[in-house]
């Protein structure tokens, strides 16, 4: 497996541990993108994509995230510590996209990502410098001016009542604090990870050498 390039979004502001996106090329065929390049205690590393689990409104059938408090459709209250936990007791929201299976597949594509991130930091430093531009962001700019209010297709159903007004920003400042709360949460535990990861290098260093 041969990563033939390797794209970097840097943050606006790199002021908190999420330094950049990056997308990879794998052999000139396969893109992965959304890949995060976070700052830990030891420097940068990656954090493969990953999704949020949604479950269905029991009223309405409305997808959610499973931190809503209520629901996006009708407004239905619901339980936000309904999602199932793993076996160190903490609740699954995320679901892996794309990851690898062994430990020497994952320091490959890291150390590709990292340089390529140094290398488009120390761009970003040169006068002139014009960021990366990531074909997702030219479909969601063609999204956006595809298909105006004017000429959008009918509806094939009429659309429900709306929640009350103090429902719904209740619930999207609720969200968002919730999505901040697991965004760090997500964070730490990768920084967690990646400690562990060194520490057992270090330690099959140290028996080697014994």
């Amino acid at each position: 497996m041969e990563i033939t390039e390797a794209k970097i979004k840097l943050m606006p502001s790199r002021s908190d541990r999420l330094q950049a996106f990056c997308t990879i090329t794998i052999d000139n065929d396969f893109v992965i993108r959304d890949i995060k390049i976070i700052e830990g205690a030891k420097g940068a590393f990656v954090a493969m994509p990953s999704r949020k689990l949604t479950d269905k409104c029991p009223k309405c059938g409305g997808k959610n995230h499973l931190r809503a408090r209520h629901c996006n459709e009708c407004g239905a209250k619901l339980d936000e510590n309904r999602a199932t936990k793993d076996k160190r007791g903490r609740a699954k929201l995320h679901a892996d996209i794309a990851h690898p299976i062994n430990s020497a597949c994952r320091e490959r594509i890291q150390s590709k990502i990292i340089e390529a991130y140094q290398e488009e930091v120390a761009r970003s430093k040169e006068p002139g410098y014009v960021p990366a531009q990531f074909e997702e962001d030219e479909e969601e700019e063609f999204e956006e001016t595809a298909a105006p209010a004017s000429v959008a297709e009918e509806p094939d159903e009429p659309p429900q009542t709306p929640p009350p007004a103090e429902h719904l920003q209740a619930q999207a400042d609720e969200e968002a604090r919730k999505e901040l709360e697991e965004i760090n949460k997500e964070l730490e535990e990768l920084k967690k990870e990646q400690q562990a990861e060194e520490s057992k290098k270090e330690d099959d260093f140290t028996s080697g050498i014994l």
